[in-house]
Order: C-alpha cells, then sequence, then structure tokens
C-alpha cells in the first residue's frame, strides 16, 4: 500500500502543475509546445482523475488478493546495498521495464480486440497534458504497474530501492505526457531519454514509438 501510495504521489507531483501549465498554455511557453494547437484539458482532466481513482482502488484491491505470493519473493527492508548496487538496479530496472512495455504495447497495437476494449481509451488524447500519462483502461494500467515490479522481484531489490524506481517510473509516465518539449527540463539528463517529444509523437501518430521512453527498441525492432 505503501509503494501504491508512493507512486501516485510521485506521479500527481508533477502532473498537476505541468497540467496546469497546459490548462493557463502561458505565451511565453507555446514555442515550446510539442504540437501548435489547443491541448485537451478540460475535455479529459475529470475524466483522468476518475480513471486515476478507479484504477488505483482495483490494483489496491489486486495487490491484497496476491499479497501471500508477493511476501514469497526477495523483495526485502533489511540491510540497503551499496550506493553502486542500487544504481545498477535502477538502470536494469529502467532497461527490462521499457523492454517489457514495449511488447505489451506494441501487441496493444497489433491485435485488434486489444486495442479496440483497452488501449483505444489511452488514445482518445491526441495532445496530452501531464495528468493524462494514467487515464487508461484499468487492465492496461494493472498490466503496466505489474511489470514495474517485475524487475524488482527478479533480483529481490531492497523496498526502498522499489520506492525509488517506481516515483522514476511515474515521474517517466507524467513526463512523457506534459506537451511541452522544454530544454532545461531535468528529465533531459538521463542518458539516452528524449523528453516528452519521443512520446507525443505515438499520440499524434498513433503509430511508431511503442517503448515506454527510451527510442532504441523501435530503431532497431523496426
Amino acid at each position: 500500500m505503501a509503494t501504491l501510495a508512493i507512486s501516485m504521489t510521485a506521479f500527481l507531483a508533477l502532473a498537476i502543475p505541468w497540467t496546469i501549465v497546459a490548462w493557463k498554455d502561458p505565451a511565453s511557453l507555446r514555442k515550446y509546445k510539442i504540437q501548435q494547437k489547443p491541448f485537451e484539458v478540460k475535455k479529459f482532466l475529470m475524466p483522468s482523475i476518475g480513471r486515476i481513482i478507479i484504477n488505483n482502488i482495483i490494483v489496491a484491491a489486486l495487490l491484497v488478493l496476491v499479497w501471500p505470493l508477493l511476501k514469497l519473493t526477495g523483495v526485502h527492508n533489511g540491510e540497503l546495498p551499496a550506493w553502486y548496487i542500487i544504481i545498477a538496479q535502477l538502470f536494469f530496472f529502467v532497461l527490462l521495464d521499457d523492454f517489457l512495455y514495449y511488447l505489451m504495447h506494441r501487441k496493444m497495437h497489433e491485435n485488434k480486440w486489444l486495442m479496440k476494449n483497452i488501449h483505444s481509451v489511452h488514445h482518445r488524447v491526441h495532445n496530452t497534458c501531464a495528468i493524462n500519462g494514467n487515464y487508461m483502461h484499468w487492465v492496461e494500467y494493472t498490466l503496466t504497474a505489474s511489470l514495474t515490479l517485475v524487475g524488482p522481484i527478479l533480483l529481490g531489490a531492497h523496498i526502498y530501492v522499489v520506492w525509488l524506481w517506481v516515483i522514476l517510473r511515474q515521474v517517466e509516465g507524467a513526463d512523457g505526457h506534459i506537451g511541452y518539449d522544454i530544454p532545461w527540463n531535468p528529465a533531459h539528463l538521463f542518458p539516452l531519454y528524449e523528453g516528452p517529444v519521443y512520446h507525443d509523437f505515438h499520440h499524434a501518430k498513433f503509430k511508431g514509438n511503442y517503448a515506454g521512453c527510451l527510442p532504441y527498441l523501435d530503431r532497431y525492432l523496426g
């Protein structure tokens, strides 16, 4: 439950300010807008908030149901590993999650039933703002959340490292939807990350850029 709460807090901490910016659409930032057309804030704000509430209630219930299995994993709250081990684990989580998300996301586009009944919800928004990052069908939300836990479970990570990872993952989810390509965005400091432009292209064009945030998979897998 703490992991879920930290996850949502991290997402909203970034999503709310950037959603307000998109709502106000200040003239000083319009040159940084990725799509030079009005944001769909008013249309999708309340639906996005509603989806966030419902999806997190569902995930919370599912976590309770699978808790006996989660207790059997190596995730622990014992001694923290060395700082360089934590960095290495986070790097591994990013790469693994991006790879798994690429496979899931591309499958949702290639399978007509999945596209029509599940993934189409997220694609209702063509010009996104940050709050839309978690606007999705509960099945997709649950699958995405499950993929996030694969790396920590495989490595038997410390719970504090898991919390760092879910914060990082939610920051990426919000940042990919902000609709602005700001040169001084701190997210640009992450290696290989191309910023919100990468995922915004997917919403605008509907095809391509299937990975979560790193472009190499789309380039090498066609």
